[in-house]
């Protein structure tokens, strides 16, 4: 009998913890409010190889490690089922803390070597930052 209950007991905690998980909203992460997203996509020349692309999207991974105003960094290729992404291919998401952390990003010397390193190979570039204001 003592086993019985025990198991009873086992499946009616696994119920009502899976029963909990479905009614449960996502966990939501939100940023920093006044933080900065700094948003860059490109559209590459035609000419430019695979592995140009891999070496640029490596450059632009290792501004973190040499900008310390950088706190977060994202990235993907475009994978949207929509039309407009007027062939913009490569999109970044940089995330400062202050929009003087950002003023200061923008003319760091590892900055602008990142963008001789990927200038020859943009024909589109579109950048748009905002302050978060969520709460």
């Amino acid at each position: 009998m003592k086993h019985i209950l025990t198991l009873v007991a086992l499946i009616l905690l696994s119920v009502t913890t899976y029963a909990h998980t479905l009614n449960s909203d996502p966990p939501v992460k939100t940023m920093k409010t006044n933080s900065v997203q700094h948003i860059v996509l490109f559209k590459f020349k035609p000419e430019t190889t695979a592995a140009k692309v891999k070496e640029i999207v490596a450059a632009f991974e290792a501004l973190p490690s040499k900008i310390s105003q950088i706190k977060g960094f994202q990235w993907g290729t475009n994978n949207s089922p929509e039309t407009h992404a007027h062939g913009l291919t490569h999109a970044f998401i940089l995330t400062f803390d202050s929009v003087k952390d950002r003023d200061d990003y923008l003319p760091h010397p590892a900055h602008k070597a990142f963008g001789g390193i990927v200038g020859p190979w943009i024909d589109e570039l579109t950048v748009v930052d905002f302050t978060n204001q969520a709460k």
